[in-house]
């Protein structure tokens, strides 16, 4: 195995976030799901297996193809999720009825992790030209956003470079603290992606909130 196939990032995490947004999708109100219901996770599905046969083990094919794949699925997220967010802000500025408080909360819930994993996944797949390109070079070469790692050299490895964890972690942050944490952007685009994010995380946290403190 190649130096650069070595130090690539292994695959499961990826397929496992984007599994986790078609399951958590499947787990909303009929109403706020995509339809026909099947469609959904059946061309998830179909992403996964093609980005799993084209560079199976670690991700270490820099192909133009893979790349655009990977962009297709997490586009595909992106949009559905963007459906059940629209439904939900949409249900609660017209007084939709819910049956209660609790199923609100929960709708909210897991439409804001869809969102968490979705802009994880763009982080992920956006930074530095791509998880591939990432494992055949220094991590601070063309990087979109400065993890501590980079600027402590002393605590970490010198092999060291992002992978999936530390997007989601990036991601998630960026949604509870409606802002950069420990992790700097430094390119535009990547901090226009984080103020949407924060954006979005507070719009659906304060009208989720607020309806169902009406509901209760």
């Amino acid at each position: 195995m190649s130096t650069a196939g070595r130090r690539a990032e292994r695959r499961w995490p990826m397929v496992t976030a984007a599994l986790a947004a078609g399951a958590l999708h499947e787990l909303l109100p009929g109403s706020f799901r995509v339809a026909p219901h099947w469609i959904y996770p059946v061309f998830l599905v179909l992403f996964i297996v093609v980005l799993v046969a084209g560079d199976p083990g670690r991700i270490d094919r820099d192909r133009s193809w893979l790349r655009v794949t990977t962009g297709l699925m997490i586009g595909l997220i992106t949009i559905v999720n963007a459906v059940s967010a629209a439904r939900l802000v949409a249900g609660i500025l017209s007084g939709r009825h819910f049956e209660s408080a609790q199923q609100l909360f929960a709708t909210g819930a897991i439409v804001w992790l869809i969102n968490v994993i979705t802009f994880a996944l763009w982080f992920w797949d956006l930074d530095g030209g791509g998880a591939a390109a990432r494992a055949t070079r220094p991590s601070t070469a063309c990087p979109a956003f400065v993890f501590p790692e980079m600027t402590l050299p002393e605590m970490t490895t010198s092999d060291w470079f992002p992978q999936f964890a530390d997007y989601l972690t990036l991601s998630f942050n960026t949604a509870t603290a409606f802002g950069p944490t420990d992790v700097s952007a430094i390119r535009r685009w990547a901090k226009l992606m984080m103020i949407g994010e924060s954006l979005i995380s507070l719009t659906l946290a304060t009208l989720v909130v607020a309806r169902a403190v009406n509901i209760l």
